[in-house]
């Protein structure tokens, strides 16, 4: 199974295709649209590795931005003892929502692609037709 290592947002993040992850927000992004990462550290498989320094040029990974969303919200409270002082505050960080679909070599050959979702085939209850 190959993998990437790739660097968003000031954090890295190891990537399989047909893997969906939070990352921080992506600015100017709008959903179901594609979405390049060209800092690329790392990637390989099983058998071999390509290692950057600091990144590998000519690698990428292309995902597809399912949404923008918010977290949930993280309370700060900050209390002095004996002070009557004490203040709540609340935090919702932000973060876009991607999946992984493709991971390309530094030559530009493909070394993992994402399976397409193939929907199931409704069958039609006959039995149910034939008794009017």
């Amino acid at each position: 199974m190959s993998y990437a290592v790739i660097q968003t947002g000031g954090k890295q993040y190891k990537v399989k295709s047909g893997e969906i992850l939070k990352i921080e927000k992506l600015p100017d992004s709008k959903p179901n649209t594609k979405i390049e990462f060209k800092e690329i550290l790392a990637y390989g498989d099983d058998k071999i590795i390509e290692v950057g320094s600091p990144i590998v040029v000519g690698a990428k990974v292309e995902a597809n931005l399912i949404k923008n969303d918010k977290n949930r919200t993280i309370l700060v409270f900050k209390k002095r003892r004996r002070h009557n002082s004490r203040r709540k505050n609340g935090h919702r960080q932000e973060y876009s929502m991607i999946k992984i679909n493709k991971i390309f070599s530094k030559d530009g050959k493909i070394l993992s692609e994402a399976e397409k979702k193939v929907a199931p085939i409704k069958k039609k209850d006959i039995a149910s037709k034939g008794k009017k």
